[in-house]
């Protein structure tokens, strides 16, 4: 009786663990969520931008750390020079008075763009998937006619500046050529604990065989670059690190990656110029980004809000903003099912908005790779934004050099304006949908 007692005492125990450890990491993630809200700040961690004349970068970021009594995070050589350090308030002006410190930025939180019923809850919905289903045309490669090209995207890199990607998926592995993990001190672990990076992958360059998905350019190689962590938040400093990778294997500096995804983003605003007027080190990195050849295309954001507020969204002198559209059928003209996100081929009334937003693209019940080699359908801007990236990558490749600015108006010019395929009864969407149909 005792040894019985006892083991129903161990069984209750494991029990009120296992609830525990649900409970807590589920308030973890609300709390972060809560935190983004109200501050993005993240208290005593700091982004150093130093003078573009220092030399001996690595002798002075050490003085300057060492001086402050700090901790250092990251050191950007490509897109800054300069590093991520955690230190106290007290020694920020230390920092800020060095004479070769250009300017300092708060390290801000960031996370994916996805809907926000959907993004708290991917790091729990894993498993071991069934057999791969037969490959099946996703609707928005379909609503966007990106199906059946002979362009697909053959000879070209795009980076997925994410939570990484799926390094063993059967519908991906052929197509990944390298990465990088911003977010531990395992640079060479960058496959993804999280799904949404895998997800967003597949849109981009699922390969075209006979299982799963196909994406918009399947014959693109991918580039997995981890700046979020498994619950799909990350930071200021860890997005610099992933852009400093990029920007150094763009075309500017003899690298191949042409393209770069980022579904992701926090609280910020643009001063127009590149971060130098309003001591911004994330929208300077996305400018150098830029100016090493990389087509940065970014997610508008889920909160039903103007894009001025959110930033990578918001920096519009250097990056393609998407915005999400509802589609059910994979054809234009509103005739599918409606959604809770509104009618089809309506944009979605999570999706931000505002005169940053560049194109629109599917974005609703978006099927795609998953982990564990597994398939899903979610939702946000997250899912629309890859779309863009992959019809960007089939511009490229019939357009080599292009620039980011042509780019963004050839796949303008080439969309389906308002009126001819959607409708916005929201009044908030002015901009075309994507479409790859010349392309």
């Amino acid at each position: 009786m005792k040894s019985r007692s006892l083991a129903l005492s161990a069984s209750f125990s494991s029990i009120i663990v296992l609830v525990t450890l649900i409970i807590f990491g589920f308030a973890t993630l609300v709390s972060a969520e809560t935190r983004r809200g109200e501050d993005d700040r993240i208290g005593g961690q700091y982004i150093v931008v130093l003078k573009e004349d220092v030399e001996n970068l690595d002798q002075v970021e050490a003085e300057i750390v060492g001086r402050a009594r700090g901790e250092r995070i990251a050191s950007y050589r490509t897109v800054l020079s300069g590093f991520a350090v955690r230190m106290s308030e007290e020694e920020l002006s230390v920092v800020e008075n060095d004479p070769r410190v250009a300017f300092v930025s708060e390290d801000r939180l960031v996370s994916t763009t996805a809907s926000a019923r959907e993004n708290a809850f991917f790091s729990w919905r894993r498993g071991t998937p069934p057999p791969p289903p037969p490959q099946v045309l996703p609707t928005g490669v379909d609503r966007i006619n990106a199906e059946n090209k002979a362009n697909t995207g053959t000879g070209m890199h795009v980076a997925v500046i994410d939570t990484g990607i799926d390094l063993t998926h059967p519908d991906l592995q052929a197509n990944i050529v390298g990465g990088k993990n911003c977010t531990s001190s395992k640079p060479a672990d960058y496959g993804d604990q999280n799904g949404h990076g895998t997800h967003v992958a597949g849109t981009i360059a699922a390969l075209n065989n006979t299982q799963g998905v196909v994406g918009v350019a399947p014959a693109a190689k991918l580039w997995s670059v981890r700046v979020l962590d498994r619950n799909g938040y990350g930071s200021w400093s860890s997005v610099i690190c992933g852009l400093d990778f990029v920007a150094s294997k763009g075309p500017a500096n003899g690298g191949s990656i042409t393209v770069a995804n980022m579904s992701l983003g926090g609280s910020g605003v643009s001063d127009n110029n590149c971060g130098n007027s309003n001591n911004d080190a994330l929208h300077k990195a996305v400018c150098r980004v830029r100016d090493a050849g990389v087509i940065l295309v970014v997610a508008a954001g889920n909160e039903g809000k103007n894009t001025s507020g959110f930033v990578p969204a918001a920096y519009d002198d250097a990056v393609i903003t998407v915005s999400a559209l509802v589609d059910t059928d994979g054809t234009s003209g509103g005739g599918g099912s409606g959604t809770s996100y509104g009618a089809d081929d309506t944009f979605a009334s999570f999706s931000n908005y505002g005169s940053a937003v560049d194109i629109g693209a599917p974005g609703v019940n978006i099927n795609s790779t998953w982990l564990s080699g597994g398939y899903k359908s979610i939702s946000g801007t997250s899912m629309a934004s890859p779309h863009v990236a992959g019809v960007a990558v089939l511009y490229l490749s019939t357009h080599p050099g292009s620039s980011w600015t042509d780019v963004r108006g050839a796949l303008l010019s080439s969309g389906e304006a308002l009126g001819s395929g959607h409708s916005d009864p929201s009044g908030k969407h002015s901009e075309p949908v994507l479409r790859a149909d010349t392309l």
